[in-house]
């Protein structure tokens, strides 16, 4: 961490992305009205002293319902993306470990899952079983066990025939041993990029499924609703669209620099060792 915290990327990177995380995990407890709460009689209203950032379309506070609505934005995308390491990126981490029959099939089915694109994937999912909490998490788990089967083989394979792996194999060591306690701690680098930057990814998948009605269903707050629902009235109240997506900007750029600065850190650490 210190050494992450020693680049400009780790430190604005970091700052961004604790202070988001903060905002999200309290928001709620804070926010002056209920999220879903309309006024039709006072829609669309400016900041004042009563709504500090306004009012969207139907009267309901932008303040509350920004500090509300970003718990889906980053939950369901760090279940996923865990989800699919644990899954895809440990299967693959043995598979590229032992090679052989084994490797073969597990390659091919990572390859099949390739020939989709991500975002194809996750909307004939959503369309087939509906946009609920478990399908979104199911939707962008499948799409991202492709990439991250890939990553893991290859920082496996770096790994697999050098000299601290054979010293395991002499002391009669299993599979699973050597592929998590030894090797793991040597590809942590590469890998924890890898996880970041998937997260970021996902965060835009579901902004942008929230956005053309396919992610989180109103009355429930997301940032990325938010932006679908200020369409109709930007020009009247453009601080409802301005201010979820200043919050998704914030959090997915915290998430890249965080990423190029741990990037960093395992590309001096190689240089060291």
């Amino acid at each position: 961490m210190r050494r992450i915290l020693r680049t400009w990327e780790g430190r604005i990177g970091l700052f961004l992305v604790v202070g988001t995380t903060i905002l999200i995990a309290v928001g709620p407890y804070i926010a002056p009205y209920s999220p879903t709460e309309v006024g039709l009689d006072q829609f669309n209203q400016s900041p004042n002293s009563v709504h500090w950032l306004g009012t969207d379309h139907l009267g309901r506070d932008v303040l509350s319902r920004f500090l509300s609505g970003g718990r889906s934005i980053i939950f369901i995308p760090v279940v996923s993306v865990t989800l699919a390491y644990l899954t895809a990126g440990l299967v693959s981490m043995v598979a590229a470990y032992k090679g052989g029959i084994f490797d073969l099939v597990v390659s091919r089915i990572v390859e099949l899952l390739m020939s989709l694109p991500s975002l194809l994937k996750i909307l004939l999912m959503v369309a087939a079983f509906g946009p609920s909490t478990g399908v979104l998490i199911l939707a962008i788990t499948i799409a991202n066990m492709s990439g991250a089967s890939r990553v893991v083989r290859g920082a496996v394979l770096s790994q697999s025939r050098l000299d601290y792996v054979k010293s395991s194999e002499a002391r009669g060591e299993g599979v699973l041993i050597i592929v998590v306690q030894e090797i793991l701690p040597n590809i942590v680098g590469p890998l924890a990029a890898d996880y970041t930057l998937r997260i970021t990814w996902a965060i835009i998948a579901l902004s942008t499924l929230s956005f053309l009605g396919l992610g989180v269903q109103p009355p429930q707050p997301d940032w990325g609703l938010m932006i679908q629902d200020a369409r109709a009235s930007i020009k009247a109240a453009p601080l409802v669209a301005i201010v979820p997506a200043l919050g998704i900007a914030a959090l997915s750029v915290g998430l890249n620099l965080t990423a190029d600065a741990i990037v960093r850190w395992s590309e001096g650490k190689e240089g060291s060792t």
